[in-house]
């Protein structure tokens, strides 16, 4: 068993692995410098940046925008190459003791192939496939936007490697159900719900687009509700794992993703602002459950309540065996309403990181 502070077990099983808790970097948002302010050894896994065979410098400058409840971003997943991860990083990830999951990225189906078989080595526990990326196979659209592209691919995938294999979703779908059971179909052992969302800013300042890209992805806050709906969405259509990813900064956030359907969550954005974001979540969901006297994190999964009712849940006896959290100050238990439940209340060690708005600089002559 691996307890919380006030006793609850936080072990979850997701997509073929067992893991101490449901938390975990979302990829791209995590490297290796991290360790010096964190103890990675508590997350519950760790996913690795995105990993091409080619060489990649990414997208022209800036690549990085604010904007009102988050960020955009066009990095353009900039990679050293497969050689430079199995014989550098990944010697420094397997140091810390936690499973490994290496998010993958190609432009074909057979590059995705050829790719997973070449990094399925000793200490890579999962393979995550970024299949949101551009098929050049389907003039440029990403492989998840339709079922049959994603069932194509993930087929490949399955075939060429013996390893769980995620697979990342995008949320730019208007067929999330239906991608997710292609690829469930396919083969995959669970589905990361989901990338980023394409979106775009404008600087009024110079009257060009906030980044080099033109466009890019969408994440944080801004995001949470509508990846919270999909993983609603995709947890009610397949039998696999469903992990949450989209504006996740607090216990409170993993926690509606849980209840929505999700077995596990990963944590992108709020890292940039607050690197003990993904611990300071692991910390609330234990409170979280003791609050609620629920024994066990994986209860959280799919238990949320039919529409309509206004009375807060009770809270499930513990164990008798389990030791009892301290008594609450304010509010008790079972006063808790989804109202008051803020990531606040929930994680006062570990506040909630706040995403300020842009002050929109003062309109001028266009620019010549």
């Amino acid at each position: 068993m691996t307890p919380g502070a006030t006793g609850t077990d936080m072990r979850v099983r997701v997509g073929g692995l067992d893991l101490a808790n449901p938390v975990m970097p979302a990829s791209g948002t995590f490297a290796e410098g991290l360790d010096r302010v964190v103890d990675l050894s508590r997350l519950g896994a760790i996913v690795t940046k995105t990993i091409t065979r080619e060489l990649r410098e990414g997208n022209a400058l800036p690549r990085v925008a604010e904007v009102r409840g988050g960020m955009l971003n066009a990095i353009g997943i900039p990679s050293k190459g497969v050689a430079h991860f199995l014989g550098t990083t990944l010697p420094l990830y397997r140091a810390w003791g936690v499973p490994l999951v290496v998010s993958i990225s190609a432009p074909t189906a057979e590059g995705f192939a050829s790719l997973a078989a070449e990094i399925g080595v000793a200490g890579v526990a999962a393979i995550e496939a970024n299949i949101s990326c551009p098929n050049i196979e389907e003039d440029g659209r990403a492989f998840a936007m339709r079922a049959g592209s994603t069932e194509a691919v993930v087929r490949r995938l399955r075939a060429a490697t013996h390893l769980p294999l995620w697979v990342k979703l995008s949320p730019n779908t208007g067929e999330i159900a239906e991608v997710a059971q292609a690829a469930e179909a396919a083969g995959a052992d669970a589905l990361v719900v989901a990338n980023t969302m394409l979106a775009m800013s404008i600087d009024l300042a110079t009257f060009r687009p906030s980044l080099g890209n033109v466009m890019g992805g969408l994440s944080g806050p801004a995001l949470k509700p509508i990846v919270l709906r999909q993983v609603y969405q995709c947890a009610r259509a397949v039998r696999v794992a469903v992990i949450g990813c989209g504006g996740i900064a607090s216990a409170a956030d993993a926690a509606e993703y849980m209840l929505a359907g999700a077995a596990a969550v990963q944590v992108g954005t709020a890292t940039f602002l607050d690197p003990h974001a993904m611990t300071g979540v692991i910390d609330g969901l234990d409170s979280f459950c003791a609050a609620h006297r629920i024994a066990r994190v994986a209860e959280l999964t799919g238990a949320l309540r039919p529409a309509g009712g206004s009375h807060p849940a009770t809270p499930a006896p513990r164990p008798a065996d389990a030791p009892q959290p301290p008594a609450p100050e304010s509010p008790t238990p079972e006063s808790l309403t989804p109202e008051s439940l803020t990531p606040e209340s929930l994680t006062p060690e570990f506040p909630a990181p706040e995403f300020p708005a842009m002050k929109p600089p003062a309109l001028e002559p266009n620019p010549a």
